[in-house]
């Protein structure tokens, strides 16, 4: 269907996860690659064809990246100490190729952002909100369950290059919950990835019974045990009790698997910001040549820059 004059369909704003694209080129991709210093940039080398791969089909107007930049110093580490105290700094050799991200991020005319004390996931949740309240319609570019819960409405996630854009439905039929109750999953059952403990017993299955029946945990925890006994999941006697013992810890846990909207990018950021620019080719050419990337991506560029010039 053709809108009507003057209808404007909402501009979609591509907001990338960047550091998942990253670390998947960092550990699937062969080290072929070296810079002329002799450090290896096969991740810069995936994540550049990630990004070209993306303007190219897409052609977005409006898009940013966001970084990695608060391990160890996020606001989740006041919270809670040992957040994430399973990682490590990345080391000098890691470092360069995550500096040279950033680097060619800009080059490709693609607004890239990071903060201290918010994780990349807060600034795409902080620039969604942004985007929204502008009319945009937002595409999470990630591969991470966490983003899932910035669906709404007309929002997709996208794990670009290796999955089909997901709405709310979809997202439900993945996780088992709507994306506004992921964050409420993840404090029931526990992430070890980032170190967030779990109630103990309450596996995903618990979890989904527990969120298909309540909105919220506020609800399951303001439930008469008598609701909460008769769900049709193992162990649900015991269940009760156990919310009990554990609510502050959900609580806790809660308030580190969810997303913030309020990232200090927010007090900066602008529209014209998210506007996507003009890739310099020729400070392009250079970035190549210093990591010892192959020149036939300079002719995509190229390509890519023409379709922009050109739309």
């Amino acid at each position: 269907m053709v809108p009507s004059a003057g209808l404007l369909l909402p501009t979609r704003l591509y907001l990338i996860d960047a550091s998942i694209y990253i670390f998947r080129s960092y550990f699937s991709l062969p080290e072929n690659w070296r810079s002329e210093d002799g450090y290896l940039t096969h991740a810069v080398y995936g994540y550049l064809n990630f990004l070209l791969n993306l303007l190219e089909q897409e052609s977005p107007e409006f898009i940013a990246a966001a970084f990695d930049e608060s391990l160890g110093t996020c606001y989740r580490n006041d919270i809670y100490p040992d957040y994430k105290s399973n990682r490590v700094l990345p080391d000098e050799a890691l470092a360069f190729q995550l500096n040279a991200c950033v680097e060619v991020t800009k080059i490709l005319g693609v607004t890239g952002l990071a903060s201290d004390t918010h994780e990349a996931d807060d600034i795409v949740g902080t620039l969604a909100k942004f985007g929204r309240n502008r009319g945009h319609k937002i595409v999470v570019v990630s591969g991470d369950k966490d983003l899932a819960q910035l669906v709404n409405g007309q929002d997709v996630i996208w794990d670009f290059g290796k999955k089909d854009p997901q709405n709310r439905e979809a997202v439900k039929e993945r996780l088992g919950v709507w994306p506004e109750q992921v964050a409420d999953f993840l404090a029931l059952v526990g992430d070890s990835i980032d170190c967030i403990p779990g109630v103990p017993g309450v596996g995903a299955k618990t979890a989904m019974a527990l969120l298909n029946h309540f909105p919220d945990i506020d609800a399951v925890m303001a439930a008469d045990a008598a609701e909460i006994v008769d769900l049709p999941v193992r162990g649900a006697k015991q269940l009760p009790a156990k919310i009990e013992e554990y609510r502050e810890q959900i609580l806790m846990a809660r308030k580190l698997t969810l997303i913030a909207d309020d990232a200090p990018v927010a007090a900066t950021i602008n529209s014209p910001q998210l506007q996507r620019q003009s890739i310099a080719l020729d400070e392009l050419a250079e970035f190549c040549k210093r990591m010892g990337l192959a020149g036939r991506l300079i002719a995509r560029a190229e390509k890519v820059e023409k379709a922009l010039v050109e739309k």
